[in-house]
């Protein structure tokens, strides 16, 4: 993945992250990549799932994949952390958030797995209560 385009679409954050756990784990860090792609495109899809039949304001081309960062925290759970500017995209695109004072709170869950060549995803676009 050195040297491709690839690299691009992940933050310095994800990209770090992925380093470490290679090295944790000792195995190759594209692996810890992988995963972090299949959750970003999950989040794309949850997100799209959310809008029922209204257009999706992305597509595969133009989503902001450094702007959606898969990240773990101190005990290794993941966790989808989105930058501002895809924050508000999130919030204009959906019909149930009542404007910027009363924005609903909306919620992301994601569990992720690899093992060898294959990595899944799963992310829920959730109201919070």
């Amino acid at each position: 993945m050195p040297g491709t385009r690839m690299t691009s679409l992940f933050s310095p954050r994800e990209r770090r992250q992925a380093q470490q756990r290679a090295l944790l784990k000792h195995d190759d860090t594209a692996a810890h990549l992988a995963v972090r792609w299949a959750g970003k495109e999950s989040v794309l899809k949850a997100w799209s799932q959310a809008l029922g039949p209204e257009p999706s304001p992305y597509g595969l081309d133009d989503f902001p994949w450094s702007g959606v960062e898969i990240l773990d925290d101190g005990r290794g759970r993941p966790s989808v952390n989105l930058e501002s500017s895809v924050v508000a995209r999130l919030y204009d695109s959906l019909p149930l958030t009542g404007g910027q004072v009363n924005r609903v709170q909306l919620c992301w869950h994601i569990a992720l797995s690899h093992d060898g060549p294959m990595a899944s995803a799963v992310v829920l676009l959730c109201r919070c209560v």
